[in-house]
């Protein structure tokens, strides 16, 4: 008798299954149904698993309560579509008030057949607080970001099944037909990702090249910082991210510059580990990673880089400091950390004379920041150009990364303006943020320690940059798309008198020479006895021309390549080419 493939058609359930291997699951209770045979298959032909039968679904969560609670292992639920799952929470009651490890599969249609009268189709995509610590829907895998999506929902719920507070998860596995025919399947390369808690045997970084991924994090303490610093020395590692990781050290790369530009990519970027720390990033830059290692004490999956191999549920301070304490002595070399330097000096030294911009406002301010001061920068676009420059490393940096909205900016730097009254604030927002957020500037605690930057282009920038998908739009784009004419459409005298008459100091500048002219009073260190506004004029077509030049510093050989094709046989062609290869 030939042997009998043990792996499915289905993607979600080849993925359910092998990530229920690597976390050593075994035990299955199986109750009859059809949108439930391919994973029932898929376990029954495996000798890994220990599989059990139940007509009844109520008995069936019951025996798995008692069967984990006796072996101390979790025990997994498989169950068809319908009033199935129903019976089971009962017993998964039970089970989340003893927290026991119980993993209910609920197998359904297509997602979409919720509501529109499917025979046997009932909606699971919201569950009672009190059966399951964690739900997930796992649709058909169709795309590569399918893909992803299911492995990382899946992992995460494993995690969650055994973590520190066990206790039952539910996935509710879709599939598209009642049979299959398993002869052709073969088992698909699956993406791990452990948990590692404070104790655990630490996976091993031997000769593996290392960075440092922070997204937006707040101010450092002397203790971190330090530990990051011995790390570094220890594992020839460097330390990678934005403006808003606000880390202060040696180790820190300017390496945004390098990493956003468009027609090159540095070797530099392939790493073997990253070590993800911190929150949200507005950064938009990535590494080529093997692998992700994420740190953070709430012990979440989060996988922004696609990537992710292990969780370490700890500090910060705490990951560093057990590495560090594996390395008896420091280690010499530093290769990774002066390559980096040295890449960085060398494309920041060909940066061209931009347009008058917010990246050239950007430019010829950064250097003349007070020392110890606080930036806050609005999302996107004044991110983007800020970040492409490097500023003091006294300086915290800081953005509404978290929602990532245009509407908070300001108010966001007048709130932490009120914390250290004797510390200058800088922000930096487009007109539509300014506008948006304008009645913060009438707040009566606004103070004269607050200095913001307004970059007026009359429109959201954003969306004419030459990059962005709305660009091929042209002028079209602007009246809905990118909001153009609002706000007085540029006007010289609204801002002004606005702010003038709340009692700023306001100052203005339409081109380079009335920039430079105004910049150092802007950026005086001393708190002077009114906050200042400085509206700055610019033009969008400026502004994509200048986000071009600087992203276009850097052309390697393939991209030349590839402009030569696209201008001979034009991107049709170049699509044609792809599709034969």
């Amino acid at each position: 008798m030939p042997a009998i493939n043990t792996y499915s058609k289905k993607c979600n359930t080849n993925i359910l299954v092998a990530l229920l291997k690597h976390h050593n699951i075994r035990r299955v209770i199986a109750s009859p149904g059809s949108t439930n045979i391919s994973f029932v298959r898929a376990v029954q032909n495996d000798p890994f698993f220990k599989v059990y039968s139940s007509v009844d679904e109520r008995s069936a969560a019951y025996m798995a309560c008692g069967m984990a609670a006796q072996s101390g292992e979790p025990v997994v639920l498989s169950c068809t579509g319908a009033t199935a799952s129903r019976n089971y929470m009962s017993g998964l009651t039970e089970a989340f008030y003893r927290k026991l490890p119980i993993l209910a599969v609920t197998s359904s249609q297509h997602l979409g057949h919720i509501g529109h009268m499917y025979p046997q189709m009932l909606d699971r995509t919201t569950e009672p607080n009190d059966i399951c610590k964690y739900s997930v829907q796992c649709p058909l895998v169709q795309s590569d970001e399918d893909l992803w999506a299911c492995e990382t929902s899946i992992n995460q719920a494993l995690i969650y099944l055994q973590d520190t507070n066990p206790g039952p998860v539910h996935i509710n596995l879709v599939t598209d037909e009642f049979s299959e025919d398993n002869a052709n399947a073969v088992r698909p390369k699956i993406q791990f990702i452990d948990y590692v808690k404070a104790g655990d045997n630490l996976p091993s970084l031997k000769q593996k090249r290392i960075a440092i991924f922070v997204g937006s994090h707040l101010a450092w303490p002397d203790s971190l910082v330090s530990s990051v610093e011995e790390f570094c020395k220890k594992y020839n590692a460097v330390v990678l991210g934005d403006h808003t990781s606000n880390y202060p050290g040696k180790y820190w790369i300017d390496s945004s510059l390098v990493l956003q530009q468009a027609h090159y990519r540095t070797d530099l970027a392939k790493v073997d580990v990253m070590i993800h720390i911190g929150e949200i990033s507005g950064a938009y830059i990535s590494l080529d990673a093997e692998e992700v290692w994420r740190v953070s004490p709430d012990g979440a999956v989060r996988d922004p880089f696609k990537k992710l191999r292990y969780i370490f549920d700890m500090e910060e301070e705490f990951f560093f400091h057990a590495y560090d304490s594996l390395k008896s002595t420091a280690g010499t070399d530093e290769s990774y950390y002066n390559a980096w330097k040295e890449e960085t000096v060398s494309v920041h030294s060909l940066i061209p004379e931009l347009p008058f911009s917010n990246a050239w406002c950007a430019q010829h301010t950064v250097d003349k920041l007070p020392k110890r001061s606080i930036l806050h920068l609005g999302i996107l676009n004044s991110l983007r150009c800020w970040n492409y420059f490097p500023i003091d490393s006294t300086i915290r940096c800081y953005c509404n990364t978290g929602g990532f909205g245009i509407d908070g900016c300001m108010s966001s730097l007048i709130g932490a303006s009120l914390v250290e009254p004797n510390k200058l604030f800088f922000g930096v927002v487009g007109d539509l943020a300014c506008f948006y957020d304008l009645n913060s500037l009438g707040n009566r605690y606004v103070g004269p320690n607050i200095r913001i930057m307004v970059i007026n282009n009359g429109i959201g920038a954003e969306f004419k940059n030459y990059s962005h998908i709305a660009a091929k739009f042209g002028d079209s784009a602007n009246p809905f798309i990118a909001a153009a004419g609002h706000y007085g459409n540029q006007s010289r005298t609204l801002l002004k008198h606005f702010t003038e008459d709340l009692g700023f100091t306001y100052l203005s500048a339409e081109n380079k020479e009335e920039f430079i002219e105004n910049i150092d009073l802007f950026t005086d260190k001393n708190v002077a006895n009114k906050p200042i506004i400085f509206e700055v004029f610019t033009d969008y077509h400026e502004e994509s021309d200048a986000l071009k030049a600087i992203q276009s510093i850097m052309v390697d050989r393939k991209s030349r390549v590839k402009e030569i094709a696209k201008k001979v046989i034009g991107q049709k062609g170049i699509d044609f080419v792809k599709k034969v290869l």
